[in-house]
């Protein structure tokens, strides 16, 4: 049976937290920062929780990484 791989680009956006659930960075706060507020740029700070509707395939997308409750 051959390995399973991982996506590393799913890797790299998400992180599987111990519940199991998949947090994740808000976007827009790369580039282009000048014409933003500052109090958009605030709120981007935070990191959410995965949708519970993609929270399915990004854990099929890590399968190593899978926190089983």
């Amino acid at each position: 049976m051959p390995k399973i791989k991982t996506s590393k680009t799913t890797a790299k956006r998400f992180k599987i937290t111990a519940s199991g659930k998949a947090r994740r960075e808000q976007v827009g706060k790369r580039h282009l920062l000048e014409h933003k507020s500052a109090n958009s740029k605030v709120k981007k700070r935070k990191v959410l929780n995965v949708a519970d509707a993609d929270l399915v395939l990004v854990r099929r997308m890590l399968p190593g990484q899978v926190a089983y409750k």
